[in-house]
């Protein structure tokens, strides 16, 4: 028998609501930032790349230590703002992948757990259906068309492999 019940942590009906009514307010606290790229736009504007943040934020760091040397056609307000709107959003958004990591995680360890219950279920259906007890020979029948047979023709042929 395998190793099931990976994950003992269930949400409860209360503690379900709590966690929905969080996620909405922080989809109401971010709808003013909503914005859906088209994925032209997404490939037009998405071009600062790792070194181009590079270059963003040597500019900042000039703009901060030696504003004698600030071009006058850029608005070093909206600049900044642009700046510190982008790392406050960057911080929330690796805090939020973070947090989606670990529901994954959960979520993948009771998906195998309830695999696996539903293969000792097959089992046990299976060797119920073959004593022809009442019921279990329909479910058995039910329950097999997700389980793939294998053929000799399946098998690869060892002078030809490709086959």
């Amino acid at each position: 028998m395998g190793i099931t019940n990976l994950n003992n942590a269930h949400l409860d009906n209360a503690k379900l609501s709590s966690i929905l009514d969080a996620i909405s307010v922080l989809e109401n606290a971010l709808a003013e930032f909503n914005i859906n790229l088209s994925p032209q736009d997404r490939k037009k504007y998405g071009s600062i790349n790792e070194q181009n943040k590079l270059l963003v934020n040597k500019v900042y760091d000039y703009n901060k230590t030696q504003p004698n040397l600030r071009v006058a056609e850029v608005d070093w307000q909206e600049f900044e703002n642009d700046y510190n709107s982008r790392r406050n959003l960057e911080g929330m958004i690796s805090r939020l992948e973070n947090l989606i990591t670990k529901l994954v995680d959960a979520k993948t360890l009771h998906d195998y757990d309830n695999y696996q219950a539903a293969l000792e279920d097959y089992g046990f259906t299976s060797y119920k259906a073959g004593s022809s007890a009442a019921g279990f020979q329909t479910k058995h029948a039910d329950l097999k068309q997700f389980f793939g047979r294998s053929s000799s023709s399946a098998k690869p042929n060892p002078e030809n492999p490709e086959q």
